[in-house]
């Protein structure tokens, strides 16, 4: 078994496109149209699906904003350099809402940012992530 992708709702598909491929640097893998029940799916990615995890943007045409609830937390995604990736996000007009620094009772360098519908990236600086207790600690405060 292995984990395949993560499904996100979003409200407009080609804002959505640009911030995931365009500032973050994936590469959109494929995109559907399914008329008969009004949606397209476009999954991204940093590789192809046969090897990674990658996300499903959905959209449900029609429909503009998601409520994002207070149960789903985040995505997170491993950086050789944390420091230049921020800059490099807030250059390309992404939003920077953690500047990277070491997480709140850890060591591990940590930065976030939001896509143009609300949700989390967690950026994890590769290389420098603590204790596997640090991690689940990381997680749960997050």
């Amino acid at each position: 078994m292995r984990l395949l992708h993560t499904m996100l709702r979003v409200g407009n598909l080609d804002e959505s496109l640009k911030f995931y491929c365009d500032t973050l640097g994936m590469k959109l893998l494929r995109k559907k149209d399914y008329p008969g029940g009004e949606f397209t799916l476009a999954f991204v990615g940093y590789g192809e699906e046969a090897d990674h995890t990658v996300i499903e943007l959905t959209y449900n045409w029609g429909k503009e904003q998601y409520d994002l609830g207070d149960a789903y937390g985040h995505i997170a995604i491993g950086v050789d350099d944390i420091y230049a990736t921020c800059e490099a996000i807030a250059a390309r007009g992404g939003k920077v809402t953690r500047q990277p620094g070491p997480m709140k009772h850890g060591s591990t360098v940590i930065a976030f940012v939001e896509d143009p519908n609300g949700y989390k990236i967690e950026l994890i600086q590769l290389g420098t992530q603590g204790s596997t207790s640090e991690k689940k600690e990381a997680t749960a405060n997050a």
